[in-house]
């Protein structure tokens, strides 16, 4: 890592459940999480957490049930570039949100989904 270089955080995160209703339930007794009402069920980040404007969370419905991370970085394509040259897996290309910002997806080695975010 050179010194222009910098940690990637963590801007976002989604649960996917086949039975969101059982794993919102699961989460907010596990952990006593403030979680909101469907389809997007958002968790609230709590004491000593970042501001929701800064990083939050989902529980939402799937068919396929995971752990989605929303990773920031600074240039989209290279990081694009990376993930292959890592071993990982472009699964969408990026995508430029109306007023917002420009996301893509990838498979991280062993299939994990992390999504790209750029400002």
């Amino acid at each position: 890592m050179t010194s222009e270089d910098w940690a990637r955080p963590v801007v976002h995160w989604d649960i996917q459940a086949k039975d969101p209703e059982r794993i919102r339930d699961f989460y907010s007794r596990m952990f006593n999480w403030n979680i909101g009402a469907a389809p997007l069920m958002p968790v609230e980040a709590g004491v000593g957490g970042p501001p929701p404007e800064f990083f939050s969370g989902n529980i939402l419905k799937s068919e396929h049930p995971g752990i989605t991370l929303y990773v920031q970085v600074r240039d989209l394509r290279e990081s694009l570039v990376r993930s292959e040259d890592l071993g990982g897996k472009v699964i969408t290309q990026p995508i430029d949100i109306p007023n917002g910002p420009t996301l893509a997806a990838i498979l991280d080695p062993e299939g994990n989904r992390i999504v790209l975010v750029q400002q």
